[in-house]
């Protein structure tokens, strides 16, 4: 059964898209009529069991996902759709919280699945991240025993000095940061690219889970790849004006963004609180899996899943960094779509 929905404007008020003038004033410009972010949602309310994912039923949502999603006949058409077999794809995961509340295993190994039967070698597919070493605690190394693909970490590849962000803001350059121990005037500007990113893949899935991250609001596909890729992040780690500048311009790189062919938001579990930790307490089952090109519309829809969680647990709700979603929405940005009523969702039941 396919389901239809535009997602309501119900943070109306603090989701107002802020464009710039050409005189620098700030001036509400209103949404147009039709939705701009398109997001397909597969449910199946026996996705988990006391939060462990049930690989089979994954693997069958994330099929039925991508075939609707591409509009093609099966798993194989619509995964060549995005990307080619002489592409090499860099599967961009989320794991510092663990197996239980980081991108799943399982959820990952679906789209492995997927890629592999479509006819891209094992040599053409790495998983992500930005350290080894939490990629191995959450379990990926398995991976490359079972299919034989690469796992790597953005931060173990190093740091290309060609491809950086650069602000005024100095950071505290630690051990394996491009420019740690340098003398040079200005040193700590920069966030470099890691090698990873810029010489080793040419196309881009992030697939994030729903977690609060206490200064950006969610550990989203945003957040995910921007803190991800880059060096020097310790400038931003923990202040909300910040993050809400850093994320949306770090993600804009062509390095980056150029590269993304897919989004998807690991929506089986839901955890509206403890940030980096995985905390079975603070979490609620949504046993869902959405896709989208726009990161921004599925990073505003897991916000509202958060709160949605600490309203029915009773807990108390903190300000959301908005800012970070609005500055991605931005012309000259313009990574998606931050008003909810632009956000199509359709809806589909598994088979």
């Amino acid at each position: 059964m396919i389901k239809l929905q535009i997602i309501l404007p119900a943070l109306a008020a603090t989701l107002i898209f802020f464009c710039r003038t050409v005189s620098g004033a700030d001036t509400v410009s209103p949404a147009p009529a039709s939705p701009r972010a398109r997001v397909v949602t597969v449910r199946n309310p026996s996705a988990t069991e006391a939060f462990k994912p049930r690989a089979g039923l994954v693997e069958a949502m994330m099929n039925q996902a991508i075939t609707n999603f591409t509009s093609q006949p099966n798993a194989s058409a619509a995964w060549i759709k995005l990307a080619g077999t002489n592409d090499i794809i860099g599967i961009k995961v989320y794991t510092t919280p663990g197996p239980i509340i980081g991108t799943r295993v399982e959820v990952t190994a679906a789209v492995v699945k997927g890629l592999l039967a479509a006819g891209v070698a094992t040599n053409r597919i790495i998983v992500w991240d930005r350290h080894e070493a939490s990629l191995r605690q959450a379990g990926y190394f398995e991976l490359v025993e079972r299919f034989g693909i690469r796992v790597a970490g953005a931060a173990e590849a190093g740091y290309d000095e060609r491809s950086f962000y650069e602000t005024a803001l100095l950071g505290n350059l630690i051990f394996g940061d491009l420019e740690f121990g340098s003398k040079e005037d200005g040193a700590g500007r920069k966030s470099f690219v890691s090698k990873l990113v810029t010489r080793d893949m040419t196309r881009i899935i992030v697939i994030a889970p729903v977690i609060n991250h206490n200064s950006a609001g969610v550990a989203g596909c945003l957040f995910s790849l921007a803190m991800g890729s880059v060096d020097n992040i310790g400038r931003f780690d923990g202040n909300p004006v910040r993050l809400a500048e850093a994320v949306p311009d770090i993600y804009a790189l062509p390095p980056l963004a150029d590269r993304v062919v897919l989004n998807i938001s690991d929506a089986l579990v839901c955890q509206y609180q403890g940030e980096d930790k995985g905390l079975i307490h603070y979490s609620t089952a949504l046993n869902e899996i959405r896709l989208s090109r726009d990161p921004v519309a599925l990073d505003v829809l897991a916000l509202q899943d958060l709160e949605a969680g600490r309203k029915a647990r009773g807990q108390i709700s903190f300000p959301v960094n908005w800012e970070l979603y609005k500055n991605a929405a931005l012309p000259g940005i313009d990574l998606g779509v931050a008003e909810t009523n632009r956000i199509e969702v359709i809806t589909l039941e598994a088979r």
